[in-house]
């Protein structure tokens, strides 16, 4: 049985690990201020970032959905793993061995573990691709060769070849190691009645990968005439692979999509490969399955698309499968804050054909050449129809109103309007009562947007979403993302309460010890500040080392986690000195407390008659302006 990891080497992993690097593997982070990164949310759908991420404190939080912690919570969250699989993965990324304790042991190696899947998938990834170049791959190689793709591409891709054989791989992966059970659960065998026998045989194998560019399952393609299966095999539902999450070819080209704003969605692997090779760097494709809701996500994050600047093309074939795939793509397209574009070969020819037949130029050309999507749809609906007759144009009309009828944006809809009147043959005016009269049927008015009024996208609507000043936005009814609320930010005291203690959590070695600890004597007029506020106090002599949030949350009770997360990452302003900024704010905050002790010695001296009191009064309201000076800098 597998040991605890000693909790030295816990803390030790998460202290080495910049969190910013691990988030960034799933999400498009841009600078959010000072010391903060910024993306679009991994855990809900949105499309103005409001998820943050700081390094130097090592933790992250949406003020949109509330989801918040450390390196560890977020990969938890984010791939299902177990705490021990979490701090594993993060310390073979940093090369830092871990240690056991209870017995010793090692890491787990139970075959519902998500790291030994991930091994499994990786073994097998090396097995096919060395198959590759044996002499019974002749008719993988020759495929790859047909196709315009040399020994170089196969490599890149890693494409590999799985043997016409009922276990050659099951023996292989059991010699390291690995159980039924586990190959079972990879999705790498097959349950029959005489055990288990291998998925792939005699097929081409391309390895799909997540974002993070871990193997989660392959992607087989039939070679031989005796092979009765589909015409692709993929890896079946598992604990990593989720078919409709994945996307082939992102771990290649999440980089280039991230700085070009654009990712071109192809229809196979074979695509993929014939556009990275050709120079379009950003094609990706689905596994198995159309094109859905799950993959814009990935898209969106990856691409931390918040902003009209972003493309993402479509390539179809002109076929009825490809009609039919460009209709489920516009039927998401509003989900998109990019422009969507369809790229479509000349002579309908895929991105594979059109290198292999015409060159990598003729690739780059197509993509050049793409339709906005809107112009695309309409063109397919009206084409559909005879429009050498009033009654086919007519109809043709009717059927390419309500798809201009979404297009939210004023200047584009009458645009798009004068289109429909020309591919249709129809009157203008005829359009324009056409697609009012749709707008009116489908309360279309209000729906897909053409990209001008929906930028905001709802960013105004979700609870907790920031301000234009950076703050959390704290509105009552947001107790699913912070069971204790926090202060109004239109309140200058408690404003005053939650900046302190924003920068005391975020910039303690800016503060300074003995400026905390004057601090943290002032009273707090929100009862949760003050809860935080205690906490601080109870950890200051640690305040500027190493894991100094983590200690003050665990000084916090549980409701209060959010809290303490979402001010340990909210957004500083951004410009000047960050330590200038953050003692200002804690000085403003010790003086209003010395105004507050001033004002009600002030009440005192005029109440009492005795001199004695009098003169110590006096003495202390001195001794407050004297440090009133001194926070001035005076």
């Amino acid at each position: 049985m597998a040991g605890r990891i000693r909790q030295s080497d816990i803390e030790e992993v998460k202290a080495r690990t910049n969190i910013g690097d691990i988030v960034g593997d799933y999400v498009s982070l841009k600078t959010g201020g000072v010391g903060a990164l910024k993306g679009l949310c991994p855990f809900h759908d949105e499309k103005s970032p409001s998820f943050y991420v700081r390094p130097g404190v090592g933790r992250y939080h949406c003020f949109g959905c509330g989801e918040g912690g450390d390196v560890y919570e977020f990969l938890l969250k984010m791939d299902h793993v177990s705490f021990t699989d979490a701090v594993e993965r993060l310390a073979a990324r940093i090369g830092y061995q871990l240690h056991y304790e209870e017995g010793g042991g090692g890491p787990s190696e139970s075959s519902g573990n998500r790291a030994r899947l991930l091994a499994a998938n990786s073994a097998a990834e090396e097995f096919f691709r060395d198959r590759l170049s044996a002499p019974d791959a002749d008719p993988g190689r020759r495929f790859l060769g047909e196709r315009g793709f040399d020994s170089v591409a196969a490599a890149h891709f890693g494409v590999g070849f799985a043997p016409k054989s009922w276990d050659e791989l099951t023996k292989h992966l059991r010699s390291k190691g690995y159980t039924p059970e586990e190959l079972l659960a990879a999705g790498l065998v097959s349950q029959g009645d005489r055990g288990v026998y291998d998925r792939f045989r005699g097929r081409l194998v391309w390895p799909i990968r997540d974002v993070t560019g871990q193997t989660i399952g392959f992607g087989a393609r039939r070679l031989l005439d005796d092979d009765k299966g589909p015409k692709y095999l993929n890896t079946p539902e598992t604990a990593v692979y989720k078919k409709a999450q994945v996307l082939y070819g992102l771990d290649l080209a999440k980089r280039d999509i991230s700085r070009q704003d654009q990712v071109v969605v192809v229809e196979g692997y074979t695509d993929v490969m014939a556009c990275h090779l050709a120079g379009i760097t950003t094609a990706v494709a689905t596994c198995g399955t159309s094109f859905g809701v799950d993959h814009i996500k990935v898209i969106r994050r990856v691409m931390g698309d918040d902003n009209s600047q972003g493309s993402v093309i479509f390539t179809f074939d002109p076929d009825a499968a490809g009609q039919k795939a460009a209709t489920r793509a516009f039927g998401e397209e509003q989900r998109f804050s990019a422009q969507t574009y369809v790229a479509v070969g000349p002579d309908g020819l895929d991105p594979c054909d059109l290198r292999l037949s015409k060159g990598d130029d003729a690739v780059r050309r197509m993509i050049d050449a793409r339709k906005p999507m809107f112009e695309f749809m309409i063109r397919q609906v009206v084409e559909r129809f005879d429009l050498d007759s009033v009654e086919g144009r007519t109809a043709a009309l009717r059927a390419g109103a309500p798809i201009v009828a979404t297009i939210r944006d004023p200047a584009s809809q009458n645009g798009y309007t004068r289109e429909l009147a020309r591919l249709s043959g129809a009157d203008l005016q005829d359009a324009i009562r056409a697609v009012r009269a749709a707008q009116r049927s489908t309360g279309a008015g209000n729906g897909r947007d053409g990209r001008a009024d929906s930028r905001d996208g709802g960013r105004n609507s979700a609870p907790g979403a920031p301000t234009s000043s950076g703050y959390p936005d704290d509105r009552p009814g947001d107790g699913a993302s912070h069971p204790v609320p926090l202060a109004e930010p239109t309140d200058p005291t408690q404003r005053t309460e939650r900046e302190s203690l924003m920068v005391l959590l975020q910039l303690p070695g800016e503060v300074g010890q003995e400026r905390a600890a004057r601090a943290v004597q002032v009273p707090f007029v929100n009862p949760t500040h003050a809860v935080v506020r205690d906490a601080i106090a109870s950890q200051l002599p640690t305040m500027a080392q190493p894991g100094w949030v983590d200690r003050v949350l665990a000084e916090v009770p549980q409701a209060y986690a959010p809290t303490v997360n979402a001010l340990a990452v909210a957004e500083l302003p951004q410009g000047g000195d960050p330590g200038r900024y953050a003692r200002s704010i804690v000085d403003g905050l010790i003086d209003r407390d010395l105004l507050r002790e001033k004002a009600e010695l002030t009440s005192r001296l005029g109440r009492t008659e005795d001199p004695e009191l009098r003169r110590q009064i006096s003495i202390a309201m001195v001794a407050i302006e004297t440090e009133r000076r001194r926070l001035r800098g005076e």
